[in-house]
Formats: C-alpha cells, sequence, structure tokens
C-alpha cells in the first residue's frame, strides 16, 4: 500500500491546508496520523491515490513523498495489536512506525517495516488480510 508522508511547519493551520487542498483536488483520505516535534511534523496520510496526492501538495509548496506501507486487518478486541506485531517481532522484523486505522469499517494497523521481503513472508504464512488500494 502506497502512503503520502508531508512535512510541515509546526504552526497553526497548516494541516488544514494540506487537507484543503487534498479536497479540492477530490482526493478521498482513508487514515491519517501526524507527529510532531517543537519545529515540525511529518502527516502520514492513506488515501485513494497517494501519487497523484504527492503532486498536487508539491504543487502548493510542500515537501511530501510516497512511500510503500502495510495496512494489516486486525480483530476489533484487546490485544489484537500486539498479537499481529508479536509476529514481526518474533521473525526479527522491525518496526519504524504504526498507527491504527478504520478503513471501510475494518481496524487494521498500518506501519512501514525495515525488512518489507520478510514482511511479505509473515503475512502470507499467517494468513493475515491487507488493504489494497
Amino acid at each position: 500500500m502506497k502512503q503520502l508522508s508531508v512535512f510541515l511547519e509546526n504552526k497553526a493551520g497548516t494541516v488544514v491546508e494540506v487537507l484543503k487542498e487534498l479536497k479540492a483536488a477530490g482526493v478521498q483520505l482513508h487514515a491519517i496520523s501526524i507527529a510532531d516535534t517543537a519545529e515540525y511534523g511529518i502527516c502520514r496520510l492513506i488515501c485513494d491515490d497517494a501519487q497523484n496526492a504527492c503532486q498536487v501538495l508539491r504543487s502548493c509548496g510542500f515537501v511530501s513523498s510516497v512511500t510503500d506501507v502495510f495496512a494489516v486487518r486486525m480483530d476489533d478486541k484487546p490485544g489484537s495489536a500486539a498479537d499481529i506485531v508479536e509476529m514481526f517481532t518474533a521473525a526479527g522484523v522491525g518496526l519504524a512506525y504504526l498507527y491504527s486505522a478504520i478503513i471501510g469499517g475494518t481496524p487494521f494497523l498500518v506501519f512501514r517495516t525495515d525488512d518489507s521481503d520478510k514482511a511479505v513472508d509473515i503475512i502470507a504464512s499467517n494468513g493475515l488480510s491487507v488493504a489494497e488500494f
């Protein structure tokens, strides 16, 4: 799955500006996460067309990029995220970051790994479902 990352100044109004530009371009958002420091933030988005959204934001002066992430379906019950993360940790696959999202009414754990090939094997061998757009 493709994820759009947007680097933002940590000041009032920057997030709404990004969201308004995506709205004007007809981009459908499925998940959003923002991590910040004192000076900047990283807004991570799952949307229907990350490449197009990236171009739209770049044309507006935002520094943005598209990366590969996984979105694994999880059960809507306590411990589901822990069970999924444990599968990857036990196999020695590190997670750079993760966040949860509800996509189409289904809970997902969205993450980036340090070993995508191994992550694909873990997903397949454990019968995990992934979101795709």
